[in-house]
């Protein structure tokens, strides 16, 4: 064994059950981290809250199970999945969102609560309601051992593909023109708009980024709860808890936001109750909001009078 595989399997054996929960928490709050970025993103740039994040990444999943399905090469169907979430996000913002963005936070929010409806049923009729089984190259049943921690490769793998993922993400919005840009419409879109950045292309932009995230979490999750639907009900929800955690406007808040939460469910869940697990990230989310508002690594915003 490896000296640094050693320390680990030393460190897990002290630490006992509460080691490996943790492991397994770090999986799946890598996958509520991807779903939070999406969120976060979309929510820093434009100041809504799109309920049809979590429909979206179940349709890139369909769209890859289905490619799968005729012999594509799992490679090809997950980009063919991801670009068409891409594609639809950033469509759905040209048709449905542009038009209204002078319109009412609560007119924003009903069109995305529309697109999840309209996408769910979308998915019914074309793939049916019935669970699938989604194929993929890493095995949830072959596992690793260091000392008494046993990790499972598909556990490894999740971690892996969310943080290089959201390393991507971290050079992409900070190292590029094309983040720079999304950077200041964050900030302050009349002003970007004014020093000639294309603020309707950096907004489709990011609604097609913030879908392909989504889609990326839902391809990671399909193999571990199983393909329908209504698949990214529930990660959506944690997704959301996560970033409200983190903070809604702090990118690296969402992806401790995430961590923080499948860990502390993982714990929850073997050492309090697992029927109870679920409830947990609701807890989380009134304590934040009660003590504060803002999120963990969330900004506070004073209005000067």
């Amino acid at each position: 064994m490896a000296p640094g595989a050693a320390v680990v399997g030393t460190l897990a054996q002290a630490l006992g059950p509460a080691a490996q929960y943790a492991i397994g928490g770090l999986a799946t709050g890598s996958l509520y981290a991807l779903v939070a970025l999406g969120i976060v993103l979309l929510y820093r740039a434009s100041r809504i809250l799109n309920f049809a994040h979590g429909d979206l990444a179940t349709f890139a999943t369909f769209v890859a199970f289905t490619l799968l399905g005729r012999g594509a090469p799992f490679g090809v169907a997950v980009g063919v999945g991801l670009a068409g979430a891409a594609a639809m996000g950033a469509g759905f913002y040209a048709v449905a969102i542009r038009p209204i963005r002078e319109g009412t936070l609560l007119g924003q929010i009903v069109m995305t609560l529309g697109l999840a409806l309209a996408l769910s049923g979308l998915m019914q009729v074309l793939w049916g309601a019935q669970t699938e089984v989604f194929p993929f190259p890493l095995s949830q049943t072959r596992v690793y051992r260091l000392g008494s921690l046993v990790v499972s490769e598909i556990s490894l793998g999740t971690i892996a593909a969310g943080v290089v993922l959201m390393g991507v993400l971290y050079a992409l919005v900070q190292r590029t023109r094309i983040g720079l840009a999304m950077r200041a419409v964050a900030q302050h879109p009349t002003a970007a708009q004014a020093l000639g950045i294309p603020t309707r292309r950096i907004y489709a932009a990011t609604w097609a980024l913030a879908s392909a995230l989504g889609g990326a979490a839902g391809i990671l999750l399909a193999p571990v709860v199983y393909l329908d639907p209504f698949m990214m009900l529930d990660p959506f929800l944690k997704g959301f808890a996560a970033a409200v955690l983190g903070g809604m406007d702090s990118l690296p808040g969402a992806v401790v936001g995430g961590f923080l939460l499948g860990v502390a469910e993982a714990l929850f869940a073997g050492f309090v109750s697992l029927t109870f697990k679920t409830t947990l990230a609701f807890v989380i989310i009134i304590v934040v909001l009660l003590v504060r508002p803002q999120g963990l690594l969330g900004r506070e915003y004073r209005r000067r009078v």
